[in-house]
């Protein structure tokens, strides 16, 4: 018995998710703060299964979120013509154009479901991470003109007119931008989507701005007109905490890095197979919202090929049911012990000054078919034949029963 390659790809997998996490939610009013800037999350979905329903679910959340932000445009054009705004009318159109961000999001959406080809194997879900660096470069956009116009406003102060106008169209966005805000991350968080989560934190950075034009013109009808500079440098630090928390997760996913405790799932379950001598390795990547795994297993090297084979493919199967949103997992299974056999067996042969080539077991895959010439019997009848020359003896085939296995 040797390496063995067992794969599959998880269509959707039900599972409980009342596992422990192994790490403390913050609580109270720090952990609500807390919440606002860097949304927790397990780095994978919890509640949604199967990649065409979790790419849908990403679509539907894009529009129904555009649809409530088009709702609050259209309530803060209505202040506009009523007021007569002007300064009104520039935050409306800029909240505006923030909300077309997330079309390419939509595209990204969409390229997801497409079937993998033969020049894009792993398919199309790689395009909603790139999305994700187009809504970061937006967040980052937001905090330089809103730390420009705060700076602006403090070395040239302007009035503001219509003070109730203005504090009610800074409502209407944040209410509108904060709720598209907590529905995008809360699908994000389903669904395991790092680029829905930062466009929410982008809807979010939309509502600090409107909420900066209403504690402004709180404050200007207080009698405080420096009210407008200093809450605006205000917002422009939380759109940085804000931002920091978009990058981190963006690029994350761009360099393939996971969440530690999804490791540790995998190898406490993968070493509880019965069959499994120890786990080698595990790595897991996520492409879009989904997640790749690849794993390296022990096993009793005194078991058939069969007996391997289905040790790998429950050992896949524990996997897909363990770790949630899970797409595919690629399961090799080695004989207990043999680190490399290439290796050892040539350090064993250069340590007893041996030139025989010790017998190595065939290195087999799933898709090996039973008959076929095996490379390494080639090899090994090769090797062979060389040491006999070497050692000045018959050169020819082999004894009875030593050729190539059939």
């Amino acid at each position: 018995m040797s390496d063995h390659h067992h794969g599959a790809v998880g269509a959707g997998h039900d599972h409980p998710h009342d596992h422990d996490h192994g790490h403390d939610h913050p609580k109270g009013s720090r952990g609500a703060i807390k919440e606002i800037f860097a949304p927790h999350s397990h780095d994978a979905a919890d509640s949604l299964d199967g990649a065409l329903e979790s790419s849908a679910a990403g679509i539907r959340a894009v529009k129904t979120s555009l649809l409530v932000l088009a709702v609050t445009a259209v309530v803060q054009i209505v202040i506009v013509v009523v007021s007569g705004s002007i300064a009104l009318a520039a935050d409306t159109i800029h909240n505006f154009s923030d909300a077309l961000t997330a079309v390419p999001l939509w595209i990204a959406f969409a390229l997801g479901t497409k079937a993998a080809t033969r020049r894009y194997t792993y398919g199309f879900g790689r395009a909603e991470d790139l999305a994700g660096l187009f809504v970061v470069a937006m967040i980052t956009m937001s905090a330089i003109i809103a730390g420009y116009e705060a700076v602006m406003r403090l070395v040239h102060p302007q009035p503001i007119e219509n003070v109730g106008w203005v504090a009610l169209a800074g409502l209407a966005g944040f209410v509108g931008n904060e709720w598209v805000a907590l529905y995008r991350i809360r699908v994000g968080r389903r669904i395991g989507s790092a680029a829905l989560i930062a466009d929410g934190l982008h809807a979010r950075t939309d509502g600090f701005t409107s909420l900066a034009v209403l504690f402004a013109a709180c404050g200007v009808a207080l009698g405080f007109p420096l009210a407008d500079p200093i809450i605006g440098l205000v917002i422009t630090v939380a759109i940085l905490a804000v931002l920091r928390t978009a990058v981190r997760d963006v690029f994350r996913r761009l360099l393939d890095g996971v969440d530690p405790e999804l490791i540790d799932t995998a190898q406490t379950t993968l070493a509880a197979r019965p069959g499994v001598r120890s786990v080698r390795s595990v790595r897991m990547r996520w492409i879009g919202h989904r997640l790749h795994a690849d794993a390296e297993l022990d096993i009793d090297p005194a078991l058939s090929l069969a007996e391997a084979h289905r040790i790998a493919h429950d050992a896949e199967q524990d996997l897909m049911y363990a770790v949630p949103k899970l797409t595919t997992a690629m399961i090799h299974a080695y004989p207990a012990g043999d680190a490399n056999p290439a290796e050892a067996h040539r350090h064993d042969a250069e340590r007893h000054g041996q030139h025989h080539q010790p017998h190595r077991e065939p290195r087999t895959t799933s898709s090996s078919r039973r008959g076929a010439v095996r490379e390494e019997d080639i090899l090994d009848l090769a090797q062979r034949v060389e040491d006999q020359d070497v050692a000045g003896e018959r050169v020819g085939p082999p004894p009875a029963g030593e050729g190539i296995e059939q």
